[in-house]
């Protein structure tokens, strides 16, 4: 089975989405296989984020994903389990995503597009032993 990460997002939680986020996954057939709602800390998200430290926006990516509580989820599927989610997530840009999708049906805005899912297998994988060292 392979393995992904996701995060419902603060502003998921806030607007009582993340059981919609976490519903769909699983309908989709996607095995939950962690879960904590978290309020993730500054360090743990500068890690996260590491890439685009340096970037003009990366001071308020990070003051968005510490503001509150996230959901943070590893689900488990037979092949490309991050290629599935990120599909169901929808373009990053809410407005752009196609109605179906995650952030096509909910999302409003840019900087706060409601989900995170790995991009691949490596950052699956880096981003699991990050929030979730004991898997």
């Amino acid at each position: 089975m392979d393995r992904t990460f996701v995060i419902a997002k603060p502003d998921a939680v806030e607007r009582g989405l993340a059981g919609e986020i976490l519903a769909r996954l699983e309908r989709k057939g996607l095995r939950l296989v962690a879960a904590e709602l978290r309020t993730i800390t500054t360090e743990t998200a500068t890690a996260h984020y590491a890439e685009h430290d340096g970037k003009p926006f990366f001071a308020d990516l990070v003051a968005f994903i510490t503001r509150s509580p996230s959901l943070l989820l590893v689900v488990e599927g037979p092949e490309e389990t991050w290629k599935v989610v990120r599909t169901m997530m929808g373009t990053t840009n809410p407005r752009d995503a196609a109605p179906g999708t995650i952030r096509g049906d909910y999302g409003t805005v840019l900087t706060e597009n409601l989900v995170h899912g790995s991009d691949g297998p490596e950052s699956a994988d880096r981003e699991i032993a990050l929030f979730f060292p004991e898997l």
